[in-house]
Order: C-alpha cells, then structure tokens, then sequence
C-alpha cells in the first residue's frame, strides 16, 4: 500500500526539479534552429553507444543504434491527446515537452543525430567513466533500447532519460542528476534555518489571513516535519 505522505512528497520534489531547470526547456527556440543547420560526423559512432548532450543544467541521454539513428525517452503532451502516429512523431516542441513533464507521459522514440541534440556537442559514452561501471556489449544494449520502444510513464526522478540509457547500457536503471537534486534538498531540510523561515513565513500568514485552517494548518505542520526531518 502506498503511503500518501511519501506520494506528495515525492510529486513536491518532482515539481522542484521542473521548476528548477525550467530554463533548459524555454531556452530551446534558438536551439531548434540550432539542430537543423547542424552537421553530426556520425561515423565514429558505434551502435550501442550512449549518446550524451549536455544542457543549461540537465543532461539528456540517448542510445545510437545506428544509420543515424537514437533511441531516447521524450516527454511529449502530445501522447495523451491522440493516437495519431503522423502528429507524435514529428520532432517535440519545448511547449510539448514541458507539458509533457507536467502530466508525465512520455515515449521512447528514434530520431535523427540532429534532431536529438538540437545542436549540441555531443559526449560519446562519457557515463561509462562517470559511473565507473561495465557496460554491457553494445549489440545487447542498442537490443535493449529497441524492445522498450513506445509509450512509457515519466518522472522526472524515477523514470528519465538517464534511467532508460543506464538500464540499457548498464542492465541497471540509475539517475545520478536526480540522486544529486534530492541530496540537495535533503540539505535545505535538514538546516535548522529552514525550519526557522517556514515558522516565520507561517506566522506572518496567519497574522495577515487569521486563524484559517488553510493557514493554520500548514503554519503548524510544515516547520513541525521540518524539524522531525532534520
């Protein structure tokens, strides 16, 4: 059975992390043009490979199975409005993508090298050394990739892109972006000081609204789970 405080949390959390690499997504106009006038040497790719491109503050991960092609895990909004194969495959807007986020449905899909980079460099296989871990032969991992294509669930830090790559390359699905993110904001809980403000912040509400239960409530319990937190 799941525990409702665990859910929210983990849906606050969540938001967060949006809200938090909200410019990765709205910075991507001039990146669209970008990934249409750029040229990729694909050659040295091999199949199997786990392609990387680096962004503002996240990374987005794919898995190059060749003939120009990569299989990566996209948000779209698109996936929970039609059936129609002609809309959803044509290249993800930013629009499609943040609302994508927000409902958490997403696919697997194959673009071109262009259009998954959006004309960033990209890094060749760089998890492998971040990670120190052994990949697994690269026929296994782009077979991998190929069997999960299509519709999948999406969370920003239980199912991402980063997931869907290390299962494939690695045979264990691991986010070390949303490891980090959640290490931070365990930090921020458990400084003393943020019980301190969401006290004050409490007060000050319920000094300006009165004693609602709207106000009270939260006043009372957010510095509470706080402390017991820290």
């Amino acid at each position: 059975m799941k525990n409702p405080m665990l859910e929210v949390v983990s849906l606050l959390l969540e938001k967060l992390l949006l809200i938090s690499n909200f410019t990765l997504f709205s910075s991507g106009a001039t990146g669209e043009d970008k990934g249409r006038n750029s040229f990729y040497e694909t050659s040295s790719f091999h199949r199997g490979d786990v392609l990387e491109v680096p962004r503002t503050h996240l990374t987005h991960y794919g898995i190059y199975l060749g003939d120009n092609r990569v299989a990566h895990m996209m948000p779209d909004i698109l996936l929970a409005l039609t059936d129609d194969m002609g809309r959803t495959q044509k290249v993800v807007s930013n629009k499609r993508l943040i609302l994508g986020v927000i409902v958490r449905v997403a696919s697997i899909r194959v673009d071109t090298v262009e259009d998954f980079a959006y004309g960033a460099n990209i890094l060749v296989n760089h998890l492998d050394e971040s990670l120190q871990k052994k990949a697994l032969l690269n026929e296994e991992v782009a077979r991998r990739a190929e069997k999960l294509l299509g519709f999948t669930p999406y969370s920003l830090l239980w199912n991402n892109c980063e997931h869907f790559v290390t299962y494939c390359r690695y045979g264990t699905p691991i986010s070390p972006q949303s490891d980090k993110f959640c290490e931070t904001v365990k930090i921020i809980i458990r400084d003393q000081r943020s019980v301190l403000a969401s006290a004050v912040l409490g007060l000050a509400s319920i000094v300006c609204t009165g004693l609602v239960s709207y106000t009270t409530l939260p006043a009372i319990f957010i510095p509470f789970f706080l402390w017991m937190a820290g």
